[in-house]
């Protein structure tokens, strides 16, 4: 059957990049400085050899052959939405000449190790012309996909991160969301500042940080025995689902920042984990989108981990982690008081650390700039620039000169990874949609929360979303597990109720 000789290909490059994956984990985790330009050419090769796999000119004749079978009735439900995962995958792969596959990928590795040592040095002169260089290779990618799936280059660049999403669909969500946050914010605000709470007081050390790290990622779930815990400059998920790799960062002035961040990438990581095995290294088996994934790691970290349930189990495990500054401050260590502070809003700088309510304003103004520069209105010269407008625009903080905190405080863009930033925002208007719904399917679900019982909502997520892998559309899975298509609805109902009502 042509179909078992694709299924047999793409295991091979699923299995190519499981290779890749643990040689970037080690590159941003463990690598040696001065490793870099060599480890740089190993990973670009092995992009190679799998763009070799999916160009094979064979390939073309094994798909118009799957296609007879399947129309023959010879392919079972999953192996027919494998082939249609394969078929729009190889799409986007052979759009794309191996040398600018390989030379993107060079001009990515090198901007990216030249950002870990830049973005600390504010230095945003030397690090510009690698971002330069990474531009223009993307804009030839973006180009060339945009051409052969007859979309528009940004559209395409962003249907690689979430399928079937348009630039259309995101303004019609943001502008409602940029419609009803500014407004939201200020009565927040002014809520807040009525309010009291007690701020813990630091040192927080290191390892009593990890310590409570490990303790509630593995009581939300997270399998220990398929995945582990590490440091880096920016936190994230990678490896693969029987081997997940999650990072955070470490402030020892607040231990919240790396717990929430340790929380969010577990529920990326719980997402992989709970993808089904048997049909792992194959692409209907993978995740839905970075939308959807962005949805579990924001469910699980403001939807639960910032709620009152979730801190009223967790706050006796952060006093049992940390008691010396549980003794020096014990009436910073109440659950009510981790609550009104893992609740407040602020106008930040920084989007890793930013607020639920502000947070969409900081993937707007991304959002905005990416697809200026690939709708080729701005230069990456110009970046710093409209990134102080929006940033004054959208949450009244000026960035001149503040490169760091600014326009260079992100991985993604030296990494080449334009079109994600949306899904951030999309995964956290699909995550309220989601968790409204599992509390209104299971009565007492935040109760088993508060006992630290996390099966339950495990159980409903595995059922709606982790076992759907990618047999079915984005919004195909959120319509059977809500009823309903995106929107912000849900979103605006939950901040309501947390930040005004509760």
């Amino acid at each position: 059957m042509s179909y078992a000789k694709l299924e047999a290909t793409f295991r091979r490059i699923g299995h190519l990049d499981h290779a890749v994956a643990m040689l970037e984990w080690d590159e941003a985790v463990m690598m040696p400085a001065a490793a870099g330009p060599h480890r740089a050419e190993a990973v670009a090769s092995l992009y190679g050899l799998r763009h070799q796999q999916y160009t094979q000119p064979q390939l073309a004749d094994w798909f118009a052959a799957a296609q007879e079978e399947a129309k023959a009735g010879s392919l079972h439900d999953f192996q027919k939405a494998n082939l249609q995962e394969m078929h729009r995958t190889w799409q986007r792969i052979v759009a794309l000449p191996q040398d600018l596959v390989e030379a993107s990928k060079k001009a990515e590795s090198a901007s990216e190790q030249a950002w870990r040592g830049l973005r600390a040095k504010n230095d945003w002169e030397s690090f510009r012309p690698k971002l330069q260089a990474v531009v223009a290779l993307k804009k030839e990618v973006a180009a060339a996909l945009g051409s052969a799936l007859n979309l528009s280059p940004y559209d395409a660049l962003i249907d690689g991160f979430e399928p079937g999403m348009r630039c259309a669909e995101i303004d019609r969500l943001f502008a409602d969301l940029g419609a009803f946050l500014p407004m939201f914010t200020e009565a927040v605000l002014a809520k807040q500042s009525q309010e009291s709470f007690v701020q813990p007081q630091g040192p927080f050390p290191v390892a009593q940080q990890r310590a409570l790290g490990l303790r509630l990622m593995e009581a939300v779930g997270f399998d220990m025995a398929h995945g582990r815990l590490d440091t880096s400059h920016h936190p994230f998920c990678g490896g693969v689902p029987s081997d997940v790799r999650i990072t955070t960062r470490y402030n020892e002035s607040d231990f919240t920042s790396a717990l929430m961040g340790v929380l969010h990438e577990a529920g990326h990581a719980k997402y992989e984990q709970g993808l089904p095995r048997e049909w792992a290294a194959l692409p209907a088996g993978s995740a839905r989108g970075m939308a959807m994934h962005e949805s579990q790691s924001l469910l699980q970290e403001m939807q639960v981990s910032r709620g009152a349930a979730f801190l009223s189990f967790a706050t006796p495990i952060m006093r049992e982690c940390m008691p010396e500054a549980a003794a020096r401050a014990p009436e910073a260590f109440t659950a009510s008081n981790i609550t009104r502070l893992s609740t407040r809003v602020r106008r930040g700088f920084i989007r890793v650390d930013a607020d639920e309510v502000t947070y969409p304003c900081h993937v707007i103004l991304r959002y905005e700039i990416e697809r200026a520069l690939f709708e080729h209105k701005i230069t990456v010269a110009d970046i710093p620039e409209l990134w102080d407008q929006r940033m004054q625009a959208l949450l009244g903080l000026s960035t001149v000169g503040n490169f760091k905190d600014g326009c260079m405080q992100d991985v993604h863009w030296p990494a080449g990874l334009f079109g994600y930033f949306p899904s951030y925002t999309l995964g956290a208007l699909t995550a309220a949609q989601l968790f409204a719904a599992a509390t209104e399917q299971l009565p007492g679900l935040q109760d088993e929360i508060a006992r630290g019982n996390f099966e339950p909502l495990n159980g409903w997520l595995r059922t709606y979303v982790w076992s759907k892998a990618s047999l079915y559309s984005g919004d195909d899975i959120l319509k059977a597990a809500t009823g309903k298509s995106l929107s912000t609805e849900a979103f605006k109902a939950h901040v309501q109720r947390r930040y005004l009502e509760g």
